[in-house]
């Protein structure tokens, strides 16, 4: 079902030691109920990571990353990953070599429904729907403020919006999207290259 959708806010949270520490957001949307991301789920796993968004009125999602930088991630990334909405995989692709942020966009495939995910900043990414001939689609803008403790993410979204519009949207909060700007993706090849190498050293 279609609905008009009230901007609601998710707050961080964390739960854990460090070792199995998860961490993630979560908060109420007055039409979809109660959500949830955590990331990584599966803190003590070398060979994937993964998030997770769940809720009462919105379908369970997934986002993995697998690979040998598995081991060294706090969240999963856009390389090497499967994406799964229900009990079905949402067909993802990009294009790395854009020079622009909407054209480093993550393009998926559920369904009928055609979607995109670019950033807009570090701290800020929409991801749109694309209309079609029965539906004009919708927009949903999702914007990380304050620091610390005090840490929180609005969702907006124009348009209406269906379920799986809102658990795509909330589950991009647990992923890495710095490979979405060209700068992110210098920023994160060098974490990643110390980090793989820090392995290395024990």
């Amino acid at each position: 079902m279609h609905s008009a959708v009230t901007p609601f806010l998710l707050h961080h949270w964390k739960a854990g030691a460090r070792r199995e520490q998860r961490t993630g957001w979560q908060g109420m949307s007055p039409e979809f109920g109660d959500i949830k991301v955590t990331s990584p789920l599966n803190p003590s796993n070398s060979e994937s990571v993964v998030a997770e968004v769940r809720g009462g009125s919105i379908p369970t999602a997934t986002f993995e990353s697998r690979g040998i930088h598995a081991e060294v991630l706090s969240r999963p990334t856009l390389n090497s990953i499967t994406l799964r909405l229900g009990d079905a995989m949402v067909h993802t692709s990009r294009n790395r070599l854009a020079l622009t942020h909407r054209g480093r966009a993550l393009h998926m495939r559920y369904g009928g429904d055609r979607y995109r995910l670019w950033a807009v900043d570090r701290r800020r990414y929409v991801l749109t729907r694309q209309p079609d001939s029965e539906d004009p689609g919708t927009r949903i803008t999702v914007t990380q403020s304050g620091r610390g403790r005090r840490r929180q993410i609005t969702v907006t979204a124009t348009g209406r919006a269906v379920a799986a519009d809102i658990a795509l949207a909330a589950l991009f909060t647990g992923v890495d999207r710095s490979v979405l700007t060209r700068r992110g993706t210098l920023r994160a090849f060098v974490s990643r290259a110390f980090g793989l190498f820090a392995q290395t050293q024990y």
